[in-house]
């Protein structure tokens, strides 16, 4: 898994936040087979019909339909948005629940890393560095650190974070 995955799976975990990678392939129902709607089951054909006879497929709502109505008016449920996770709230809490006040995970990506229980090391960080686009030289400096923060702030928020300003700044 690349640094930025283990990051946005330490927030977000498995619930397959947009765009971040992880736990993203759609769920698998739990259905059994024996449940398939009769509509599919309708259109299906049976091995005691003769070959060549098919049953009268179900009419389907035409490209002119409006979206969330069916042909016969019903309304079709629309998929719920993925929920918002306030990245800021969650960092606070765990900060809190780690008991070390020394840890500035808002300005240190040092911090950061280590309150997500992940290496901070310079070799991690490099690896960061490339996976986001920095172009710097990839020594620790704190030009690189500073840029790395805001950069994975920015990364959060597109994988469906909220993030505060103050963060990405």
């Amino acid at each position: 898994m690349s640094i930025l995955g283990a990051i946005k799976h330490a927030i977000f975990g498995d619930k397959g936040i947009l765009g971040s990678g992880i736990g993203a392939a759609p769920a698998a129902t739990n259905q059994p087979a024996s449940t398939v709607p009769a509509q599919q089951a309708a259109a299906a054909p049976s091995a005691s019909q003769p070959a060549g006879e098919r049953p009268a497929m179900p009419q389907m709502a035409s490209p002119a339909t409006p979206a969330g109505a069916q042909s016969g008016g019903q309304p079709v449920p629309e998929a719920a948005p993925a929920q918002s996770v306030d990245v800021e709230q969650l960092l606070t809490q765990r900060a809190h629940q780690k008991g070390d006040p020394h840890l500035d995970w808002r300005h240190s990506i040092i911090d950061l890393m280590k309150l997500l229980d992940l290496d901070p090391s310079l070799k991690n960080r490099e690896e960061l560095a490339g996976e986001l686009g920095y172009t710097g030289a990839k020594d620790g400096s704190a030009e690189m650190n500073i840029w790395l923060h805001r950069h994975v702030f920015e990364e959060l928020e597109k994988s469906g974070g909220k993030v505060p300003a103050d963060l990405k700044a």
